[in-house]
C-alpha cells in the first residue's frame, strides 16, 4: 500500500469515527506542544553542531565517518561545479537547514532551482523545501532517511532523492511522482541521470572513486 492510500484510509476511518472531535482537540494539544519544542530548538540549536527536530524531538548527529565524508564530498564537489558552471541555482551541504511544515532537516547535499535561490538573503538560516536532497546513509540515520524523511520530502514536493549506502557503494534514485517517490535506479555502476538538475549526468563510480571523480569534475567543467 503507498503512503497516500495509506493515509486516506486512516482520514477515513477518522471520519467515520464518533471520536474524531475529542482526538482533533488531543491532537490540537499535542501540535500546540511540539510547536513550543520546535521553537526552542531554533532558537538555541549550535551552529557546531549538526541536529535536526524531527517529529517533536531534536536529533543529534554523531561525528561522520571518513567514508561517509569522501562520499558527501565527492558529490557535492560535481553537482556545485555544475550548477554553478549553468548558473542552475545553488548547491548546499550539510549545515542547510530545510524548514518543513513539521520538521528541520540538515540534509548532506540539497540542491535549489534559481527560482527559489534567487530569493535566498545572506543571514537566512532556514530554507523551504529543495528541489533535490541526497542522503549518505549510516547505522545512525537509516531510519529516518528511509523513513519519515522519505515520506516529509515527497510530501513538499522535492522532485528527486538519492540515497546513497557508502558500505556498499549504492547509488538509489527516487523520482517524485503524484506525491510518493519511485525508484528510477539502483546501481554501483553505469550512469545517473538528473531529473531535478537539468543536464546533471555522472558515473556512479564518480561518486566512490576519487580518479573517477576528478575525471568527471573536468569533464564537467570543460563542457
Amino acid at each position: 500500500m503507498t503512503a497516500l492510500l495509506a493515509e486516506s484510509e486512516l482520514l477515513a476511518q477518522l471520519l467515520r469515527s464518533p471520536r474524531l472531535p475529542i482526538i482533533a482537540v488531543q491532537v490540537k494539544a499535542l501540535l500546540a506542544d511540539e510547536a513550543q519544542r520546535r521553537a526552542h530548538f531554533v532558537d538555541t540549536v549550535l551552529e557546531t553542531e549538526k541536529a535536526e527536530f524531527v517529529n517533536g524531538a531534536k536529533f543529534v548527529h554523531p561525528p561522520a565517518k571518513f567514508k561517509h565524508i569522501a562520499v558527501v564530498g565527492n558529490l557535492y564537489d560535481l553537482v556545485k561545479a555544475f550548477v554553478l558552471a549553468h548558473d542552475l541555482g545553488w548547491v548546499g551541504s550539510e549545515k542547510v537547514m530545510v524548514s518543513l511544515t513539521r520538521n528541520d532537516y540538515e540534509p548532506d547535499i540539497c540542491y535549489f532551482a534559481a527560482a527559489k535561490a534567487d530569493a535566498f538573503q545572506p543571514d537566512q538560516n532556514r530554507f523551504p523545501a529543495p528541489d533535490f536532497i541526497v542522503e549518505v546513509l549510516s547505522a545512525s540515520t537509516e531510519a529516518n532517511d528511509r523513513g519519515v524523511k522519505f515520506d516529509d520530502y515527497a510530501a513538499h514536493g522535492v522532485a528527486e532523492y538519492w540515497l546513497i549506502d557508502p558500505d556498499t557503494q549504492t547509488v538509489e534514485q527516487y523520482r517524485l511522482h503524484t506525491d510518493v517517490y519511485e525508484l528510477a535506479i539502483k546501481a554501483q555502476s553505469g550512469e545517473l541521470h538528473s531529473f531535478a538538475v537539468p543536464g546533471f549526468t555522472i558515473p556512479v563510480r564518480a561518486i566512490f572513486d576519487d580518479a573517477t571523480n576528478q575525471a568527471t569534475l573536468r569533464h564537467l567543467l570543460a563542457a
